[in-house]
């Protein structure tokens, strides 16, 4: 069974940083752009960030940039949104999830379009609060 899973949330004061972990089980991530999005009550599904295949491209939205950072560790088959400088209008459920690279887009291929993406994960909870 293909999962992903996330994990790294939680409660952070506005400025503080958290660290979220994609997880993957069933499957490995090599060969697929891995990316997160983020929901918060009553709005719609944000792309945050995506990183490609082979990991030498990442992409982020302009709310995030200079702020988040993602990696990925093919050895331990974990992807990762370090987030620094958390705002008071973020909190949201950050999800995870994943593209199969198509065979016709090179390795360094990203998107943020979150239609295109396979497997989703359950995500976890983001507060930010003072």
């Amino acid at each position: 069974q293909l999962q992903l899973v996330e994990s790294g949330g939680g409660l952070v004061q506005p400025g503080g940083s958290l660290r979220l972990s994609c997880a993957a089980s069933g499957f490995t991530l090599d060969g697929y752009v891995i990316g997160w999005f983020r929901q918060g009550p009553g709005e719609e599904r944000e792309a945050v960030s995506c990183i490609s295949s082979n990991g030498a491209n990442t992409m982020y939205a302009d709310s995030v940039k200079g702020r988040f950072t993602i990696s990925r560790d093919s050895a331990k088959n974990t992807v990762y949104l370090q987030m620094n400088s958390l705002k008071l209008e973020e909190p949201a459920v950050y999800y995870c999830a994943a593209e199969r690279r198509p065979t016709w887009q090179s390795s360094d291929y990203v998107t943020l379009n979150h239609h295109l993406y396979d497997y989703w994960g359950q995500g976890t909870q983001v507060t930010v609060s003072s």
